[in-house]
């Protein structure tokens, strides 16, 4: 969307969004150089805000209290599952994995977050243990994924590290040779 559109869409609606401001922003920071339209339309924008003919949405600041619970579940029972095995669990997978089968709970200010937790901790509790086991359960089954894969070391010949490589995964590439 162009900056154009983005401040008649504005003025047409009278609020200017989070997400019109950012893509403005981005506009202007990508942009070497913007054009004397664009400078008009900033200007015919900031006027608007100004005379509040345009009013600026302002962000919401929420907080999602289930990741905050379901992280320190899966906090306390990875460590307890790496301390006692072997195994490497991927933290961010398996709070994941647990947040999309529990319901959000979004609070706007501290009271609204200490209620939901309070609430979580009452009513849901055992929800949230038992999608963060199954969570690690899936985890610890997942197969891993090219167990024989190797790091590219540095000071070695990487060019034929590269080359090696590519020789066994693309071993039916050949170059086709223009004819002159």
């Amino acid at each position: 969307m162009t900056i154009e559109k983005i401040v008649e869409q504005a003025l047409q609606d009278g609020y200017l969004t989070p997400a019109m401001e950012a893509e403005v922003g981005r506009i202007c920071d990508t942009a070497s150089e913007l054009s004397i339209e664009e400078y008009m339309a900033l200007d015919r924008l900031m006027g608007a805000l100004l005379t509040g003919e345009v009013v600026a949405v302002p962000r919401k600041q929420f907080i999602n209290v289930m990741e905050e619970l379901v992280l320190t579940e899966a906090i306390s029972r990875v460590a307890e599952i790496e301390a006692s095995t072997d195994n490497t669990l991927d933290l961010g997978d398996i709070a994941a994995y647990a947040l999309n089968r529990l319901p959000p709970l979004y609070a706007t200010t501290e009271e609204g977050a200490n209620y939901q937790r309070d609430k979580a901790r009452a009513e849901l509790a055992v929800l949230i243990s038992d999608q963060v086991k199954d969570a690690i359960a899936c985890n610890m089954n997942q197969p891993e994924f090219y167990p024989e894969r190797q790091t590219i070391r540095k000071g070695d010949d990487v060019l034929g590290q590269v080359s090696s490589l590519l020789k066994d995964h693309a071993f039916k590439f050949e170059p086709k040779l223009e004819p002159k």
